[in-house]
């Protein structure tokens, strides 16, 4: 397998895994939608200083950034930061007891901007098999959101016993 659909594979694992570490997150810092989002930007800061610098000293990369290079890498660095605002609006909105639904809404939609977005870039004309992806992923979306399991259906209890909700312990 080549490297970069080894990396491809693992940044779909991980940003598979982001929704549902999100609403965790949400869920153990007391409701608070934007609590989440200090500590994602904190880690991006981390992440992304560390995982940088350390890859410009592996390829043995100068520190000079300026021009277009650099303008665009901080513009696709406001594109990430806004992408995990609107994430986790969504998640505050409603979208935390239905991440099924977010979650493929968002990387279906991203794949599909990205596809129209590279065809206007590159002033191609669109094999119209990339309209048949389109509309095919509009499609993928629906049913994985429709059909992905989210809460586990809570035991009804027999009639005159206490609901499971009142005798379960938190552990």
């Amino acid at each position: 397998m080549k490297y970069p659909v080894l990396f491809a594979l693992m940044t779909a694992l991980f940003w598979g895994l982001y929704g549902p570490t999100l609403g965790q997150a949400r869920s153990g810092l007391g409701g608070s939608p934007f609590k989440p989002y200090v500590a994602i930007g904190i880690a991006y800061l981390i992440w992304g200083v560390l995982g940088g610098v350390g890859g410009m000293m592996y390829r043995g990369d100068d520190f000079s950034f300026s021009g277009a290079g650099a303008i665009w890498g901080f513009a696709a660095g406001s594109l990430g930061a806004w992408g995990a605002l609107t994430l986790t609006l969504a998640m505050f909105t409603g979208g935390g007891a239905m991440p099924h639904i977010v979650m493929p809404i968002v990387f279906g939609g991203a794949v599909t901007v990205q596809a129209l977005v590279s065809t206007w870039m590159y002033r191609t004309t669109a094999n119209p098999m990339m309209w048949v992806g389109v509309i095919g992923m509009g499609i993928c979306i629906v049913i994985v959101a429709a059909n992905t399991p989210h809460h586990a259906p809570k035991p009804k209890a027999a009639e005159g016993e206490p609901s499971a909700a009142t005798t379960s312990s938190h552990t």
